[in-house]
Order: structure tokens, then sequence, then C-alpha cells
């Protein structure tokens, strides 16, 4: 069996999304992948076309070894785009040797270890009663675990926000941390009030804070049992994590934009944090993904994957599949797609109770209509920008 192309197709049904189709010379046989990167799109779209050369006259079936040459074939590896078009011809051949065996992805990698991934959705709204609100609508919904947030990203820290320059760009948000550290603990003060000690919860940070002001919201936080708190710190600030380690026992995830199990390594060994934010989309696809949450078991590290609606159908399916199967899960983040992804995309994974289930049929069990991609043109995006009050970039 040979590789005969690689078609890449660049849609916006709601959101913009990079899929592949990776043909074979067995009639009907192909394999479909994703690499989509939030407001980066079209680079890694020409990545994947730079790389395909490399595949026309492979055999599909070596996996690994595929893997390899696409890391290494650069010489400069690894980052973003790099790992994600090499996750979209990942997912792409692991849904061709599903085809082949008949199987779909997850009795690949070893069978299912629980029926359902457990998710989680985000409530949020403009105070903490709006909130408490958004969240009783999730838990009767069936979902255990519950991301919350007053307004945005930075909360009540966002004092303003000013309009895009040009067409396609966003507008941006002015923040400041005060504000922010102060409501937090009040909110989930509110939160454990009248929802009791049982439910799940948690909030995520967004990166914005310095590591002295995360190791104080990790403490404040500390009476109030989250799940875990979200992205304290950057990655950059790996110095820091000791420290904010240190300050409570508030269970911490990071990871979301993390493309490498080195990037990874420091965090499990040292025992920093408590759930890994990956996606097999952004750090090459299964592949690497599975080795990864390998080296983050004997750590007690668990999943966490970054699942927001920038992660679009096919790589949610891939991480779905990896997550039945792995025996360090934790929790996956789940948002709605668009209406118009669904007729882009069949067979999108079926959440049920706040739980998804992969697709019991062969591969992904997934595919791509190319005629109704064509009608969703990409639309320039990019991601959300953030300044403080003086009118510097927020850097933290």
């Amino acid at each position: 069996m040979k590789i005969t192309e690689v078609k890449v197709i660049v849609t916006c049904p709601g959101r913009n999304y990079v899929f592949v189709k990776v043909m074979t010379d067995v009639p009907g046989l192909y394999g479909v992948g994703e690499g989509t990167l939030s407001g980066s799109e079209p680079i890694v779209a020409e990545a994947i076309r730079h790389m395909s050369h490399l595949l026309i006259g492979r055999d599909p079936q070596r996996i690994e070894d595929t893997w390899q040459l696409l890391y290494r074939q650069g010489y400069w590896r690894g980052g973003p785009i790099f790992m994600a078009a090499i996750a979209a011809i990942d997912f792409a051949l692991w849904d061709i040797k599903g085809k082949q065996a008949g199987l779909p992805v997850y009795q690949l990698l070893g069978g299912k270890a629980r029926d359902s991934v457990m998710c989680y959705s985000h409530a949020f709204g403009r105070d903490a009663l709006e909130t408490e609100d958004s969240a009783r609508k999730l838990i009767e919904k069936g979902f255990k675990v519950v991301r919350c947030q007053i307004g945005g990203y930075g909360g009540v820290g966002v004092i303003g926000e000013t309009p895009p320059l040009t067409p396609g760009t966003p507008p941006t948000s002015i923040y400041e941390p005060t504000p922010y550290l102060l409501s937090v603990p009040k909110l989930f003060a509110h939160l454990r009030d009248k929802l009791g000690p049982q439910i799940e919860l948690f909030h995520d940070v967004h990166e914005q804070l310095t590591p002295i002001e995360a190791a104080r919201l990790a403490k404040d936080l500390e009476p109030y049992r989250l799940f875990f708190l979200e992205d304290p710190l950057m990655p950059e600030h790996r110095e820091s994590w000791p420290l904010l380690r240190a300050a409570s026992t508030t269970p911490l995830a990071i990871g979301e934009i993390l493309t490498s199990r080195w990037e990874c390594l420091p965090l499990f060994m040292n025992h920093w944090i408590d759930f890994i934010r990956i996606k097999p989309l952004h750090v090459g696809g299964l592949t690497e993904a599975r080795k990864i949450m390998t080296l983050a078991e004997p750590f007690n590290v668990r999943s966490a994957f970054h699942g927001a609606s920038d992660v679009g159908p096919i790589a949610q399916s891939a991480s779905v599949a990896l997550q039945s199967v792995i025996p360090n899960f934790g929790v996956q983040e789940w948002t709605r797609y668009p209406e118009a992804a669904h007729e882009v995309v069949s067979n999108i994974c079926e959440l049920r109770e706040g739980s998804l289930y992969p697709n019991e049929a062969p591969g992904f069990g997934m595919d791509i209509d190319e005629e109704k991609a064509a009608r969703y043109p990409y639309k320039l995006a990019f991601m959300p920008h953030v300044r403080r009050a003086d009118g510097s970039i927020h850097v933290y």
C-alpha cells in the first residue's frame, strides 16, 4: 500500500479548521486528520503541503517511522505549527490502520479502560448568581465537573475593551489583576455555599498572573476544594512552579500550549502539576500524546485534555480514543460545535449525560464532505489581545 495524495482542506463552518485526507492506492481507502491551530490555520496548511512531498509513495502502515521522519526532517524541530501539521498526518494514518483492521482506533490502542470519557463544560455569568445559574444548568445535563468564571478570561479584571483596528482582528481587552484576585475567591465561596461540596468545580486563570499573584490565588482558593486551578502560570515561568506548588494544596493543571514531551517532563518529574492539559492535536498526534501520558503515569499526573472549540471534531475524536484507553485519565474539556461543522464532518463524537463516547466504526468513524467544506471559506482570525490600563501589552 502507498500514499498517493495528501488533500488539505481549510474551512470555516462556524470557525476555522484545517482538515486532511491522506489517500492511498487501495480504492476507497483513505484517512482523515486535523491540524487546526487557532489563528494560524493557513500557516499549518502550508506546512502540511510542504511535508506531503515526503509522504507520496510511503507505506501508510508505518506510523511510528513516518512520525519520526516528519519530526526530524527539518532539523529545526517542534513548535506548534509543525506539531499540528504532524498531528494531521498522524491522525489520518491511525484512521487508515483502523479501517484496514475493521476496528475503531481505541481498540488499536489497547481497548477501553472506561465506557465513556467524563467531560467538563463552562459556566459563566456577569456575577456569582449568574455563574451559579449557568453551573446548575450544566449539572442538570449530567456534567459532574464544571469550570466557573465571572465574565470571560480575567473576569472582573477585565475593565474595558477597545474595538479592532481592522476587520478580522479581535478587540483588545483592558485587564488589571487586583479586581480579579479579589473576586475569584468570593465567587467560589458563593458556589460552594449554594452548590454544595460534592460537585467538582474549578477555574481557569488563562496565564494572566505573575507567579506571586498565582500563588496568592491558589492559597485563597484552597478552602473551596477546586478540582484544579487551570493555567495559573505561563509555561515560560517554569522556575516559579515550585513557589506556586508550595503555596497551597489546590491541584494544578497546565499544558494546553505545550507541544512536546520535553516541555512536559520537568512538570512531571518535579511533581509540580496534577493534570496535564495537552491534546493530541498540538503535540504531534496520537503517537506522541500516548507517550506523554505514559511518562505522566508514574508521577500520578492525569489527563485534562484541552477541548475548546478551537480543537475540531476529528482532533476531539482522537482525544476521546486515547482517553478511553489510558489508566491516568482525569477529564476532557467539551464545547458544542457549530451546526455547520456537523454538515462538514460526519459522526462527531456523541455527548450523553456529560460524557463523550468514541465512535464504534472502523478508524475514527468520521468523514469530511469536501463539497460542503468549500461552502465555508476561511475567515481571517486572530487570538484575543490583552493590554493593561496604562496601554501596555499584558505580558503575564
